[in-house]
């Protein structure tokens, strides 16, 4: 396993979204305009950390996690390969949790019985990272709408 840069400079209100994928830049571009854009019933402004850095190209699920997990974050996003080529552009929303911080096997099964990841659209990625971030829903929460929903995405309430 390789390893990446150091994410410098992160506000902890900040979401944090990792760029992982370099070939289509109008793609990232259209990505970071929807993520920048005001979000929630007051218009809330949009706080985002932005891994720009080629040096993650093509990082995996775990390298980008060994690379965050000293950040206290509950949610990492990825802008992938899919990212860039879905029209709607739906970022992968990748649990920082891991069985060593749960109480025992069924508790970690538990909070990832949809899996440790699941797509979530621009629109719905700061719904997610502040709801996670005070514990007011759990990952496994959004982890089974995004399993429900008929395109496996997880959408902005």
């Amino acid at each position: 396993m390789r390893v990446l840069p150091a994410v410098t400079g992160r506000d902890e209100f900040d979401a944090l979204v990792v760029r992982t994928d370099y070939l289509d830049d109008q793609a990232w571009q259209d990505v970071t305009a929807a993520l920048t854009e005001p979000w929630g019933d007051g218009h809330d402004e949009a706080h985002v950390h932005f891994v720009d850095d080629p040096a993650w190209a093509g990082a995996t699920v775990d390298e980008v996690l060994t690379a965050v997990c000293d950040d206290d974050l509950a949610v990492v996003f990825l802008a992938d390969r899919t990212t860039m080529q879905a029209e709607s552009h739906p970022l992968l929303a990748v649990t920082t949790l891991t069985r060593e911080e749960c109480v025992d096997v069924e508790d970690y099964e538990r909070l990832t019985e949809f899996g440790r990841d699941f797509r979530v659209i621009p629109a719905g990625v700061h719904d997610v990272h502040a709801n996670l971030s005070i514990g007011n829903l759990g990952f496994e929460e959004y982890a089974a709408w995004a399993h429900d929903d008929p395109e496996g995405l997880c959408r902005s309430f």
